[in-house]
């Protein structure tokens, strides 16, 4: 064994921190005991609830057949120190040390820094005017509070035609509320590409949602009744305005630890931050061609968070991440599934199906792979994935069918 490693493995004996107890942060914690890490293991997290299924608030959950209960991950089967219900407020690096609300100081000889995003709002973003009303989507009380909301079919207003806000959409619709959503461009136009993006447009205006949109952008009113102003005067009123316009990193509690750039918790491909510091879900900016880039997708944590497991254990001797990007959302009839680089331009190859059995398409990448999607078709992920690595003189199996 080779030097590194065995500094690699000495150093994490010491204590572990894990700060954020949602997916990165206890996929990190579970990784850690299932690869025989024996040493003093914390996990702090702010959230009352234990770790749950985060993207099933907008559908199951928000809907209702889905309870907490049932989108709750599976309880840590390891030993761990669990502070749960527990904020950290600040970071010395000097001393190694975690600070909570309460006062109590945690020190650490390894840290993991997992405290993913907040909800942007639009007064974020400088669009809003003061007073305006606006509501957001990010935890099990935000998805009560509209789930409470919905039983009186309000008039909403989204704004952000993105995945949350187009699920969103979705959902209220079904439950029987008028629905506009407002944005820069087309749903899904700028995650998704054109063709994916015309699908949903189509199945949302099929089930009475309104779509509009201005490339100069969208504010919100202030006065009176809550609305969504276009640029060019197009005015939306709602009794309820939802502003689905992204996330930000949880990183206020770092100011002043020097690990921040730009607003940017900057990780490497092995998760590392600093020193015995790392970084994984949607708290952390990822190496790539376009510079560092947070990837708050589900998948994406828990490939993060496995990652800098084995960076712990194994330090240098560890393999760097190569992500593999998959995402899945549900909305207006259609169940979407894409592995690969987005958004795709063009028209794709139907692989498999037809539009009324569901499609298996792809694009390539402009590289050596491609991008693949699953539309109204089941299909393991792992075939998916092979879709994308298919090439022409070796077609998958679903193309041989």
């Amino acid at each position: 064994m080779s030097g590194s490693r065995v500094e690699g493995r000495l150093m994490v004996r010491q204590r572990v921190v894990v700060v954020g107890a949602s997916i990165a942060g206890v996929t990190v914690v579970d990784e850690l005991r299932r690869r025989g890490f024996t040493g003093e293991l914390t996990l702090v997290g702010d959230d009352p609830h234990p770790a749950y299924n985060r993207p099933a608030l907008s559908k199951g959950f928000l809907s209702g057949t889905d309870t907490l209960a049932s989108i709750t991950l599976p309880a840590l089967s390891c030993e761990v120190d669990q502070r749960i219900g527990a904020t950290a407020i600040g970071l010395d690096t000097d001393r190694r040390e975690v600070l909570l609300a309460d006062g109590d100081r945690l020190p650490f000889g390894r840290l993991v820094i997992a405290t993913g995003a907040r909800a942007r709002t639009m007064t974020d973003l400088g669009a809003a005017d003061p007073g305006a009303e606006e509501s957001t989507f990010r935890d099990v009380a935000d998805a009560r509070d509209l789930r409470d909301r919905l039983v009186d079919r309000p008039r909403v207003v989204i704004v952000g035609a993105g995945i949350l806000g187009m699920e969103l959409a979705s959902t209220c619709a079904a439950a029987g509320s008028a629905v506009t959503v407002v944005d820069r461009q087309p749903p899904l136009r700028a995650q998704l590409g054109r063709f994916l993006s015309d699908l949903v447009v189509e199945a949302a205006t099929a089930h009475g949602v309104t779509l509009a949109h201005h490339p100069a952008g969208v504010r919100l009113r202030g006065s009176g009744t809550p609305a969504a102003e276009l640029a060019d005067g197009r005015r939306f009123d709602g009794d309820l305005v939802i502003s689905a316009v992204g996330c930000r990193p949880d990183v206020e509690w770092l100011a002043g630890s020097g690990l921040v750039t730009d607003g940017d918790l900057r990780i490497d491909d092995r998760c590392r931050v600093a020193a015995g510091i790392l970084a994984a879900g949607d708290v952390a900016a990822f190496p790539g061609d376009h510079g560092h880039r947070r990837t708050p997708w589900w998948t994406s944590a828990l490939d993060q968070a496995r990652t800098a497991a084995a960076t712990l254990l194994d330090d240098d001797a560890g393999a760097p991440l190569v992500p593999s990007p998959y995402f899945w959302t549900e909305q207006f009839g259609i169940t979407l599934r894409v592995c690969g680089p987005l958004p795709v331009r063009g028209r794709p190859t139907v692989v498999a199906g037809s539009p009324a059995e569901g499609l298996l398409l792809t694009w390539p990448d402009g590289r050596d792979g491609a991008t693949a999607a699953a539309v109204n078709r089941r299909i393991p992920i792992s075939r998916l994935r092979a879709l994308t690595r298919a090439t022409p003189s070796d077609p998958p199996m679903e193309a041989r069918r």
